[in-house]
This record gives C-alpha cells, sequence and structure tokens, in this order.
C-alpha cells in the first residue's frame, strides 16, 4: 500500500479502492512511512488524559485498600468518589480482590457459599455477644514496642483483659457497647437492661435476642433481664456465621479502633472509643445496608430513602 503511494505514484484514493479501504487509514500508513516511523499497530490510547483520576487521589485509594483493607465501596464512601472511579484505579494497578486473599497470610483461599438473611425491621433480632480484650499497660504495649523472642511480651507487665459486651440491632445495625470488667451472669443481665432501654429510647421495641452458648446467657439472670415478650435464641455450637452481624462488629472493631494504631496505654484506647461508636453508628456506611449509616436506616424503616 505505501509503496504504490511513495514509489509508483498512485493516488491514495486510487490506492484506497484498490485495498478495499478507507482514503484515512492509506493517509494514515503513509504518513507513518514518510516520517521513519515503523508500520506497527500501536495503542489508541491518547497521549494525555485530563480527565484521568490524578495520581495524589490514586494513592490515597490504594493506601486505604493496602492499610485498612477497605473494599471499593467503603472507599468510594470515605473519599466521596464513584464506586466505579476506584474499581478502575485498583484494576489498573493489579490489586487483587479482597476475598481472593486470606486476611492473615495473603494466600489464596477459597471459602463456602455464604447463607445471608436479615430482619425485617428493627429490634425484631438483636445480637448479643462480648468480646474479650487484653488491657494496654501504660507506656504501650507489643503493637508499640514490638516483642522480644518469638511470641514474648517485652517484659511490661500485662494488666489482664477488658470485656466488650456488644447488642447489635439485625436491621439496621445499630450498635450499644460497653467496657466491663467481667462475663459473669449478672454483668451481661445488667448490661441488658441498660441497651434495651437505650433502644428504647430510639422507639425500638426489642422482640428476640441472639447469642451465643456462653454460661452467662444461659442463666435465670439473663433469662429474667430479657423478660417474657422477648425470645431468646441461642447459636449452634461453633457456628460463628449464625450471628454474623455482630461477629462482623466485632472485626470492625478491631480494624478501626482497637488496633487501629498504637496506644501508649488503656485510658488512650477506652477514650478513643466513645467516638468510634458514635461514627460507627451516625457517620459510617455500610456496604450490606445499601450505603447507609445505622441510623439513616432506622430513619427510613419503610425504604423509599434507600
Amino acid at each position: 500500500m505505501v509503496l504504490l503511494v511513495v514509489n509508483d505514484g498512485w493516488p491514495m484514493s486510487r490506492v484506497a479502492d484498490r485495498f478495499q479501504c478507507a482514503y484515512g487509514t492509506v493517509r494514515k500508513w503513509v504518513t507513518r512511512y514518510r516520517a521513519g516511523e515503523p508500520l506497527v499497530d500501536r495503542s489508541s490510547r491518547p497521549r494525555t488524559s485530563p480527565n484521568r483520576t490524578p495520581t495524589r487521589l490514586e494513592r490515597r485509594i490504594i493506601g486505604l485498600r493496602v492499610n485498612r483493607r477497605w473494599g471499593p465501596h467503603r472507599i468510594a464512601y470515605h473519599l466521596g468518589v464513584a464506586r466505579s472511579t476506584v474499581g478502575r484505579v485498583l484494576a489498573r494497578y493489579g490489586v487483587p480482590l479482597l476475598r481472593h486473599v486470606d486476611k492473615t497470610t495473603g494466600l489464596p483461599v477459597r471459602k463456602p457459599k455464604v447463607h445471608r438473611y436479615e430482619a425485617a425491621a428493627p429490634g425484631e433480632l438483636v445480637h448479643v455477644d462480648i468480646k474479650k480484650q487484653g488491657r494496654i499497660p501504660d507506656g504501650g504495649g507489643h503493637r508499640a514496642l514490638g516483642r522480644v523472642k518469638g511470641n514474648r511480651h517485652n517484659k511490661r507487665r500485662g494488666l489482664g483483659y477488658s470485656f466488650v459486651h456488644h447488642a447489635v440491632d439485625d436491621h439496621t445495625r445499630i450498635a450499644y457497647s460497653e467496657h466491663l470488667n467481667d462475663e459473669r451472669k449478672d454483668t451481661a443481665a445488667g448490661f441488658w437492661d441498660r441497651a434495651r432501654a437505650y433502644f428504647a429510647s430510639l422507639g425500638v421495641t426489642v422482640t428476640a435476642v441472639m447469642t451465643d452458648n456462653g454460661s452467662c446467657y444461659r442463666s435465670k439472670a439473663f433469662a429474667h433481664a430479657l423478660g417474657d415478650g422477648v425470645k431468646h435464641r441461642r447459636t449452634r455450637p461453633y457456628r460463628t456465621q449464625t450471628n454474623g452481624k455482630v461477629e462482623r462488629f466485632n472485626r470492625t472493631l478491631e480494624d478501626e479502633w482497637a488496633y487501629a494504631r498504637a496506644y501508649t496505654s488503656e485510658a488512650e484506647r477506652l477514650a478513643e472509643y466513645p467516638r468510634w461508636l458514635h461514627h460507627y453508628n451516625h457517620h459510617r456506611p455500610h456496604t450490606a445496608i445499601g450505603g447507609l449509616t445505622p441510623m439513616q436506616r432506622l430513619h427510613n424503616v419503610t425504604g423509599n430513602n434507600s
């Protein structure tokens, strides 16, 4: 095609008719030949992309994914960008999907099919659980100061454990939580009395509670605290998927509060908890409920604004 034009002097229109192609195609290849460029196909990507996501924003997206292990929806909510934009950035840099990578080892995993359920209205089911958590000694624990040999502590004397009692509504994901000194029956019963009062202050009437099979939840004190109008459901042994709402809250609590940074004392970490819990209930969007916050879903029980 090029030689007919350059050496034999054929008009480009005649060459285009000869090879049954567009006139512009002949002109493109002749122009490249005369400019000394290689006659090979090249990418149609433009040399400049003024509307491409800024590099600084791309770095923030990758940083949130690597450091906090957030999904595209959560990153999009946090940065105020489109979910598709976050997805393109992650794909551009070859970041693997979270479900394809184990949280601790980083190796590929295969997970069984998940069967999801959700209560139809607020208060229809509340998940209650206890998270046992080691207290941080003054000056910082091993996350701040490191360990010495293997799994041995860094010689600082520990302060024992605190017990974080949770009550999470199945429909809205609203959470009520307290740090208490033990997980005994009277402590669990008192916590439920205060949790029920909290939900009542929001206009939510609790009709069912789900717990594991811990001794405090099998006690008469806890049954008395529930009362006659609340049905008590229990999970199957070793089936944490059954009360997955509160288990997911425990994981979120660890990632975004308990181990989000290196605290220098237990008092410093506890002082941060009320602010984080308020953020969780009022400002943190949940992908499982259409990007709404728990309080937004509570005030949108008809679903008209979702």
